[in-house]
């Protein structure tokens, strides 16, 4: 067996109801309280932040955060957590309050410049007391060390360093009852896709990844289809939420790659919600990593459809393409790039931007060159 490090992650804590509980994990004193308006009209955070007042916490609520956060929102929440002199800090939503919560608690902590903290393994200080509480199964941002902000130009771009895991992730299904349709299909094929791409990864991958990847998509794959359609089913809900974690921190330790670096631009250009950028690329992605991958993806394909275990290497990999393909129609999802309203004018800038993205490049197990970044566009549009 090769050498090989591996980070488990923050402590878990899960339960229905359990974010009603979050004032036990933070720190005394004041409180950063990073979310979205949206998560805020929902009620989501009611049960979180009533628990927290009822406890007597002095709570700051920074609700600003967008999709594809900004420099600009990140300075603001910093900022704002300044100002009230947080002692720690909570981040409630989906992957992007979460993004922004584990660099304000590093930036509020540390006192780094955001400037110095680019890349891989340089933020090196010590940030606030940090708890995450997803309210969607798709990012396993929770789970991870890096986080995601769009810089102008539409560049994405990111921190990944031990300093950002935070102390504790809450995973509480009720937070997830009733999520659309297709924000439950989307959201959960992100995390399917950090499952395949964490496995497959040509950086980092070994034995603990693979076995929380396998696992998280036996839960994602056998779970999406009762939790898209029957939205209360708290037990589905909570597979979900448990699968996404395992995928997070899977690929937290094995990196993900040419799927995550082609959905970027779609992110910052065109402001696809990352899992739906995710989906569309995936099919294209995955058949031309086919010559490098196809026995790892033919292991995950009997996971995806059990029915494929008796077929050979070749027919298995196939299916895992064609098994993901089915859940997205099955979901509503658009299934072209023209669908979400690029055009072949656009493509060349689209691949010239997935080129920036080495930090996941370098992980995927086929090369991908400038041309064909821009072929596998033309294929999804």
């Amino acid at each position: 067996m090769s050498p090989f490090a591996f980070h488990y992650g923050p402590r878990l804590v899960s339960g229905a109801g359990a974010a009603a509980r979050i004032g036990k994990w933070i720190a005394p004193g004041p409180a950063l309280f990073v979310t979205d308006r949206q998560v805020l009209a929902l009620g989501l955070a009611d049960a979180a932040l009533d628990g927290l007042r009822a406890g007597g916490r002095t709570i700051t609520l920074f609700d600003a955060v967008e999709a594809d956060p900004s420099r600009a929102t990140l300075e603001a929440a910093v900022a704002a957590g300044h100002a009230a002199g947080a002692a720690s800090v909570i981040g409630f939503g989906g992957g992007s309050p979460m993004d922004v919560a584990k660099l304000a608690a590093y930036l509020l902590g540390s006192g780094d410049d955001l400037d110095a903290i680019w890349g891989i393994g340089q933020a090196r200080g010590t940030g606030l007391p940090l708890v995450l509480v997803p309210t969607t199964a798709g990012t396993g941002s929770e789970a991870t060390p890096v986080a995601i902000l769009t810089l102008p130009g539409d560049e994405k771009r990111g921190v990944s360093a031990p300093a950002l895991i935070a102390g504790h992730a809450v995973l509480d299904p009720l937070l997830t009852l009733g999520l659309p349709r297709t924000i439950t299909a989307a959201t959960g094929m992100d995390a399917m896709v950090h499952a395949i791409e964490a496995y497959t990864s040509a950086y980092l991958k070994n034995p603990l990844s693979d076995m929380l990847a396998r696992e998280a998509l036996r839960l994602l794959a056998g779970n999406l289809p009762a939790a898209c359609e029957t939205p209360d089913d708290i037990a589905a809900r909570s597979a979900m939420l448990l699968g996404a974690h395992l995928a997070g921190v899977a690929f937290a330790n094995a990196p993900v790659a040419g799927v995550h670096a082609l959905a970027y631009p779609l992110g910052g250009r065109f402001h696809v919600p990352h899992g739906l950028s995710n989906v569309l690329m995936l099919p294209h992605v995955l058949g031309f990593n086919m010559e490098a991958a196809m026995p790892l993806y033919a292991e995950l394909g009997t996971i995806v459809d059990p029915a494929l275990a008796g077929l050979g290497r070749q027919a298995q990999a196939a299916g895992l393409v064609e098994a993901l393909r089915r859940m997205s129609v099955r979901a509503g999802m658009p299934q072209h790039l023209r669908d979400v309203g690029v055009a072949a004018a656009d493509l060349d800038g689209l691949a010239a931007d997935a080129m920036r993205q080495e930090r996941l490049l370098r992980n995927n197990p086929r090369p991908i060159a400038l041309a064909d970044a821009r072929l596998l566009y033309e294929a999804a549009l």
